[in-house]
This record gives structure tokens, sequence and C-alpha cells, in this order.
């Protein structure tokens, strides 16, 4: 990859973090303690903390800008709780490091071609960066900030929160699809580019026929089963997910609001009417869960997900091997005003699914697990430390996903119980079976694969994995 390719890779990582951080008051910038977040200041720091880790320690052998940048910074070393209690440098002493660490490597880029083995390491700097970022947006959703940044849209604007489509048919009207079975090459082909160790590598899974949605579940059809007394019946919960819902009082999607009348949304900090044709955001996979047993459905495995998605031939994307084009996918926070799920024909999978890449990540029934032969990559807290248990497999992007990151292999991962995220799903008829309603089904058994040598790689980072789930860094 040439060295210019990467500049331009980096440069635009960090521009977006500063921009998600540009509008914020010194007071918002002082985060409450929660679970599910980091303070800012401390995550600001981290993202630089980890490219300069990678790209100058460890690839050049160079010593830290700061003596003291483990001890604040290494997400692996220290708990998530006592971020609030490191001695923090200042906020303009932070923009400092971060563009100190950003210009020490860009003055360290060979000239012309980069080495492919040098190369992975600043993608993986700049992918962990975009991950932190959509980090940085959904927090601002939990805190209720002013929608982010974006293009066309000024610093701190806000947008209707939903953008309807051109006389489209309504969601209702799309139904299913028909996806022929059979054996199908599970994950990442070797080959050029960048893959995260658990995508590593496609091998042969078994899928019989199903059926699959051509959409992602609306708002409108998930407040049918709100108003229909869906939280308060626990025939539509597996004991786990009722457990939940009691803990947390649950009894409608989270940022719902409604005193008499219509359901209302908060979106960031404004409060708009729900938007009924759109892909629900914000539900965690419990919720999902009991959304399909309400409508005789289920979360299709993640084999049939990919499968829909690509078809046996294996693209790249649902629509072929070309980049991501705004006609096909609501990706780069392009716009907080997200499509109806009705729209975006153009970016239709082999079998007519649509929006399988960007708008929501969508909630799979398969837990979090290595593929067969797997290998751990140079950074080991990415995938390794979060296989099984809570941590299921959600694709297909979100509306704040790089297009740069995202393809029909990346395998996303939280446990059951977030819903701060932007997670939706999709689903298949039929009723789960008992080990898919109690969140324990795995990938379908398959051949076993000679191992093939894994290329240097890592994956999920430090805002999701933490006691939320989702990432490692």
């Amino acid at each position: 990859m040439r060295s210019a390719e990467l500049v331009s890779m980096l440069t635009d990582s960090r521009r977006r973090t500063l921009e998600l951080q540009a509008d914020l008051t010194d007071e918002q910038m002082r985060v409450p303690l929660v679970s599910i977040i980091n303070p800012f200041i401390w995550e600001m720091g981290h993202v630089a903390w980890f490219q300069e880790r990678w790209t100058l320690r460890h690839l050049r052998g160079l010593d830290s800008i700061r003596p003291d940048a483990d001890a604040l910074w290494d997400s692996a070393a220290i708990p998530h709780d006592t971020r609030w209690d490191l001695p923090l440098p200042s906020r303009a002493e932070t923009l400092q490091y971060m563009q100190g660490v950003l210009d020490r490597v860009l003055e360290h880029l060979p000239q012309g071609e980069a080495p492919e083995q040098e190369a992975y390491f600043h993608w993986l700097v700049a992918m962990h960066e975009d991950m932190h970022d959509e980090a940085f947006t959904y927090t601002r959703q939990t805190l209720g900030y002013a929608a982010p940044p974006g293009p066309g849209r000024p610093v701190g604007g806000a947008d209707e929160g939903v953008r309807r489509g051109p006389g489209g048919p309504p969601h209702e009207a799309l139904g299913d699809v028909e996806v022929p079975g059979g054996e199908y090459l599970l994950g990442a082909c070797p080959g050029p580019g960048f893959v995260f160790d658990n995508e590593k590598w496609a091998h042969p899974v078994k899928v019989e026929p199903f059926r699959i949605a051509r959409t992602p579940v609306t708002y409108g059809q998930f407040a049918a089963f709100v108003d229909e007394g869906g939280y308060g019946r626990q025939e539509f919960w597996s004991d786990a997910g009722w457990s939940w819902r009691e803990r947390e009082r649950a009894g409608h999607p989270v940022y719902w609001l409604r005193d008499s009348g219509p359901w209302q949304l908060r979106h960031f900090d404004q409060v708009v009417p729900l938007p009924l044709e759109v892909a629900i955001l914000h539900v965690n996979w419990f919720e999902a869960e009991a959304w399909c047993r309400w409508a005789g459905r289920r979360l299709p495995t993640e084999a049939e997900w990919e499968l829909a998605a690509t078809g046996l031939e294996k693209r790249r994307y649902p629509w072929g091997d070309t980049a991501p084009e705004p006609e096909q996918a609501c990706l780069d926070f392009r716009s907080t005003a997200r499509p109806a799920a009705s729209d975006l024909a153009a970016g239709d999978s082999p079998y007519g699914c649509r929006q399988m890449i960007g708008g929501v990540w969508e909630w799979t029934s398969t837990v979090f697990e290595p593929y067969p032969g797997f290998v751990i990559d140079p950074y080991k807290e990415y995938s390794q430390p979060w296989f099984g248990g809570e941590y299921r497999v959600l694709r297909g992007g979100c509306w704040a996903t790089r297009s740069r990151l995202i393809r029909s292999t990346w395998r996303n991962f939280y446990t059951r119980n977030r819903r701060d995220v932007f997670g939706g799903f999709r689903t298949c008829p039929g009723f789960a079976t008992e080990a898919q309603r109690h969140g324990e089904s795995r990938l379908a058994p398959a051949p076993q694969s000679p191992a093939r040598p894994s290329a240097p790689g890592g994956q999920h980072f430090s805002s999701k994995n933490e006691p939320k789930g989702g990432e490692g860094v």
C-alpha cells in the first residue's frame, strides 16, 4: 500500500476523533462514572497511545513521548472504573500528545510503497480509532449530548432523526426472501487487505435452506410488541432475559418516551416522533429475542446472516466488491437521519436482502467464538479474551461505522445486555430452538480445515468490551 494512502487514512481517522470532541464544553467532557462509557479525555489519550504503541514502539523500537503513557492509557492493564481517578493530562495536553504521536508516525512513514507488515499496523491503529469514534458517538447519545457533526451538518447541529424514502413500498410489504442452503465458506478468505483474527479463515459450514426478512425490524414493528404488553409477558422472554428486564425495570426500549399520545424518541439532545419506518436502534439481544418470540420468528445464525448477505459466490459486500456508495449503504456518519428500512435498494444482496451493510448492527443468535484453526494476532486483547459466555455476534455495521472498516465477514460482538450501542436486528420465520432461546446457538459444525498461518491482525477495541462488551482495547 502506498504511504500516501496511509497518510490519508490516519489523518482522516484523527480528524473525526477531534470533530467528535470539539463542540463539547469542559463540563461535558467530565462524564459520570458509568460502566458502558469511558471518560472522554481518557479515551482520546488512549487512541493516541494505541497508535504510539504499535506503530512507533512496536514497529520502530522508539520510546514513548510520555514516560507515564502506559500507566495512563493501557486499557488491558487499567480497570475501567479506575480511569476516573487517574492523574490524566488536561484537555490541551491530551490534544498535544495526540498531535505529537500522529506527527511522529507520519514522519517515519517510508517514501512510496509501505511494506505489507508495516501497512498492517497502520491499518490496525486506524481501525481501532474508527471503532472508538463510533463509541464516542453512541456515548453522546447515552449522555443526551447534541448530535455529532458530520458531512453537511455543523458542529452540534441537529437533524430530523429520520429521512423518509421517496415513495418506496412500506416495510411490511417487503416480506421474506428464500435463501437456498448448501455448503458455504464462512469467514474471510486469505488475500490482500486487512482482516481481523476472529474472521480467519473461511471454512465450510453446512447451511440448510431458510427464509430471512428483506429488511431489519422497524420501530413501528417493535412498537406493536411494546403496546401489546410484551415487556410484561414472561412467556416471551428467556430466563436470562426476564432477569435482565426485572433488574433494569425495563418497560420499553431505552430512549423511548411517552406521556400521552404516540411514542417519541430521544435522539441525542432532541425529542422526535418515533420514526416508524426506520430500522430500530438501541435494543439488546434479550429484547430482540423477546420480540422474535412474540412474532413467531427467530434471530438468524451468523452463518445464515453471512450467506444471505454475500451469496455462495462470497462477495465482499451484498452488492458486489466495489466500495460502498451512499445509495447502497448508510455509513460514515453521513447523517444521523437514517433512511426508511425499505430504502437503498441499490445495496440489495443477491437474494434481495436490504441494508445488510450500514444503518444498524444486527444481532445474530450465535455465540462469539473462534473459527476452526484460530491463531491469535499480535494485538492479543482484541478477540481471545471475549470468546464464549455472554458475547453474541453482530453483523453489518451501522450509520456511524466507517466504510473502510466494514465488510460482510466483519464480526462485531457485545454482551447480551448492551442497548446503548447502535444495535438492531432482522429475523427469520419460525421459533428458535431451546438452545437459541437460551443464547446457546453456536457455529455450525464443519469439517476441520488445515490451519493456515495467521497474518498479523488484531481486533476489538476498548470502549466496547470493558464490562460492557464488544471490544478489547
